[in-house]
């Protein structure tokens, strides 16, 4: 038997407002038709699942229960139920947990695989459009490439959803994508339906760096005036096209489309997330600021090494916090950082996160989250393992829009699931079993699910895939 399957391979297997002008007499405009469906829709399909329960593991849904000698039951793709005991149908697939751990699968809300891609090299550095301060007009998923080996590795690390994004060049970066970590020949075959756009903002020194010499921004207050001139802009353009649906679409008298302005229209009216990049406190509250100012909700600030100081502001608007455990100090704005920022924005009632930013840390999210959760207990600051797992779990699904979907053990959401050698937040644990929609995705016991992309496959000889 082949020791991998490639991306083909698993792939077969799925197969009237008061004070207007009065108008002149006529027929009444016809109610604005539904939103066009958005380009590029998702053709994701689950993978064949089969009905099955875990038995005997401790079972940390991350919805606050960690059950010892729980059971999961996984129907049709879905988690059907969850406690000390279910009942499962007879023909039920059984798989014993015992002296292991398992929980929902991992979320990054900050990935850069397959934009970024391996072999890192100047082919596949697709991630940053650093041609304009402003390129809101392009889309992270026109860049993935879904032969990305990152993803199997992300795979064997229990990840099983990710937001990718572009970079941080630009003021603003473009849209992001969330993908389901499956195999597939298409991006679209990655997307995670109904999952809302991000938008990827970014402050402080990068745009400085790459733009200061090409015309600006050269200063932070540049950076400023350039956010506030694109919100103008985009205010009066969402203005415009919301008129024109509202008066019967007729398209004699059209506005003119433009792709920048409709992704930032996207975020004033709610339906495009916005994803920050931002280091330094005060810098953070000058971007809440600006989205006070024109109405729009940040969802999650990345990175944010200083974000233990504006921790009150954050849980105030419910912006959450995609941060590192433990990186800092490579730059200016990354130097006043502590190991416990983590666990202080959770104290102070903001949805903290880790996120990865780097294709080797996204394999040991796990383990991040466990660095993040020892040093708030160092720091005094109370954090249960249940609070830790959230910040993999369901806290990044919270921010990706899809909380509904994923991100807990819980009846009727889909059936994420990883089973752990060990405590995930112990070193040693691995996974060892990743489910997705039910579907069993990777064994690490099983060299027939343990899928290779099909770059891979080209690159060993035959005879080690034996």
């Amino acid at each position: 038997m082949k020791r991998a399957l490639s991306a083909l391979a698993l792939a077969s297997l799925a197969a009237c407002a008061q004070g207007r002008a009065a108008r002149p007499a006529g027929p009444a405009p016809q109610a604005a038709a539904p939103r066009a469906q958005a380009p590029f829709p998702s053709t994701y399909r689950p993978f064949p699942s089969r009905t099955t329960v875990i038995r005997g593991g401790t079972v940390m849904t991350a919805a606050g229960q960690i059950i010892p000698n729980g059971q999961v039951l996984m129907v049709d793709g879905k988690i059907a139920a969850v406690g000390a005991t279910v009942n499962a149908p007879a023909d039920a697939v059984v798989v014993d947990a015992t002296g292991k751990f398992v929980t929902p699968g991992v979320i990054d809300t900050h990935s850069h695989l397959g934009v970024y891609a391996s072999p890192g090299v100047e082919a596949t550095s697709d991630g940053n459009e650093a041609t304009s301060p402003n390129t809101a007009e392009v889309w992270a998923e026109h860049s993935v490439w879904p032969q990305d080996p990152g993803f199997v590795r992300a795979l064997e690390g229990g990840v099983t959803t990710m937001q990718i994004l572009p970079g941080s060049a630009n003021l603003f970066g473009g849209r992001s994508v969330v993908l389901r970590n499956v195999p597939s020949r298409t991006v679209q075959g990655m997307k995670f339906p109904g999952a809302p756009y991000g938008l990827k903002m970014a402050c402080g020194e990068n745009p400085k760096r790459v733009y200061g010499n090409r015309g600006g921004p050269s200063t932070r207050m540049g950076e400023v005036a350039g956010f506030r001139a694109a919100w103008q802009r985009a205010a009066d353009y969402r203005r415009r096209m919301d008129d024109w649906e509202r008066n019967g679409r007729n398209p004699s008298n059209m506005p003119t489309q433009d792709l920048e302005l409709e992704t930032l229209a996207g975020v004033l009216r709610g339906e495009i997330l916005v994803h920050n990049h931002c280091y330094r406190g005060d810098e953070m509250a000058q971007m809440i600021d600006i989205a006070h100012e024109f109405g729009y909700r940040i969802r999650s600030f990345h990175h944010g090494v200083e974000a233990y100081k504006v921790r009150d502001l954050m849980a105030r608007d419910s912006i959450s916090g995609s941060l590192w455990a433990d990186w800092w100090g490579f730059k200016m704005e990354a130097l006043d950082f502590t190991r416990a920022n983590i666990a202080m924005v959770h104290q102070a009632g903001a949805r903290a996160i880790v996120h990865s930013d780097d294709p080797t840390g996204i394999q040991k999210l796990n383990q991040e989250a466990a660095k993040a959760l020892e040093a708030g207990r160092e720091a005094g600051i109370e954090v249960s393992e249940n609070d830790a797992l959230r910040w993999i779990t369901a806290n990044a699904a919270w921010a990706l829009g899809i909380q509904d979907e994923v991100g807990t053990l819980e009846p009727g959401k889909r059936a994420d699931v990883v089973i752990w050698s060990a405590n995930p937040f112990s070193v040693y644990a691995r996974a060892d079993r990743v489910y997705i929609d039910g579907a069993l995705l990777f064994d690490r016991f099983d060299p027939s699910r343990q899928p290779r992309t099909d770059f891979e496959v080209g690159l060993f000889p035959a005879e080690a895939a034996q």
